[in-house]
């Protein structure tokens, strides 16, 4: 699978390129050991290695378009450099663009909260394929594309890998798709570019504050998710969180606000 870098790069913020951008690549990567020829490199700055050490090893393996926060000292003839304020943002958006945008061909309702996410995630699953619709699974505990199951080893996959099973789920026929996004994922932009249907608040508790430096930042941040969703989309929350979620929610879908038993519904 080649696309151009042209496409790849529609909607992202760039602040400067330099080298020449009339490339086709291979596929986009951000961890510099699995780049082979003719692909993207973006260079993410995480809590345990910076990226950008690794600039120099990914072209050695081949790599033609690096993506960064910050330009080398000495830039190669051979290779494009594009210049980005917030890397992980950059990956969302070129992931999505690279698989022609999946999550805009099928149903995507994103399940977030402290706790329930993996429940509430696969009994939707469930309940759908005993409607009679083709579903996929995006949770903790698997990965399915309809009938077929791939191992899960984060809450919320890479940008890279959501949007390659989402992709699999629209050639496979699927209708909906069942996501649990975590905090983590939110924070670290796993779920910018995605387009989703709607979203489903579980609950909010002071768990996680291992990752977030306070309660309100770890609140602030499922926030996000809801600020973000767009204006078709509905939204289901649990009505004993905080208000500001709620009023967050409200803000979005003013419409109407129907609880049913500890839930409000927001079309």
């Amino acid at each position: 699978m080649t696309v151009s870098l042209e496409n790849i790069l529609k909607n992202v913020a760039i602040e400067k390129i330099s080298g020449s951008a009339a490339i086709t690549i291979n596929k986009i990567e951000f961890d510099s050991r699995k780049i082979v020829a003719n692909d993207i490199f973006i260079a993410i700055k995480g809590t345990i290695s910076d990226g950008h050490q690794f600039i120099e090893k990914a072209i050695s393996l081949g790599a033609t378009i690096i993506v960064c926060e910050v330009l080398p000292m000495i830039l190669l003839e051979n290779i494009c450099y594009i210049k980005v304020a917030d890397p992980n943002k950059a990956l969302a958006q070129m992931a999505a663009n690279f698989y022609n945008n999946p999550s805009e061909r099928l149903k995507l309702v994103g399940v977030t909260g402290t706790n329930g996410k993996t429940t509430v995630a696969s009994l939707l699953y469930q309940l759908f394929k005993k409607a009679g619709f083709k579903v996929g699974l995006l949770s903790t505990v698997k990965i399915m594309v309809d009938e077929t199951e791939y191992k899960a080893t984060h809450t919320t996959p890479d940008s890279i890998m959501i949007n390659h099973y989402l992709n699999e789920m629209v050639h496979a026929g699927v209708n909906y798709c069942f996501m649990e996004v975590s905090s983590h994922g939110i924070h670290q932009k796993r779920t910018d570019g995605l387009t989703f249907a709607g979203g489903i608040f579980t609950n909010l508790s002071h768990d996680h504050l291992d990752y977030h430096a306070t309660f309100a930042e770890y609140r602030d941040v499922k926030k996000q998710f809801f600020d973000n969703l767009p204006k078709t989309a509905f939204a289901i929350t649990n009505i004993q969180i905080e208000p500001i979620i709620i009023a967050s929610i409200e803000q979005i879908k003013p419409a109407i606000a129907i609880p049913f038993g500890a839930f409000a519904f927001f079309a």
